[in-house]
């Protein structure tokens, strides 16, 4: 197990968020409020083994996918 620590930025106002994520075997999907203006990011961790990385997606949690 690691730990990813990246600088993401909110989708509602742009505010530099640092992030840090304990990468484990399974994805990840969970929500991690803003520090400047506390609306809630979506952020999902995939650990890609074949080629040996790791993904992460950041949105608005209010984001619909269809």
């Amino acid at each position: 197990m690691s730990i990813l620590q990246q600088t993401i930025s909110c989708p509602f106002c742009g505010h530099a968020t640092h992030l840090s994520v304990e990468v484990t075997d399974d994805d990840q999907d969970f929500i991690e409020d803003c520090s400047n203006c506390c609306n809630p990011i979506h952020v999902k961790v995939h650990k890609d083994e074949q080629h040996h990385s790791i993904q992460l997606f950041i949105d608005a949690d209010d984001e619909q996918y269809y």
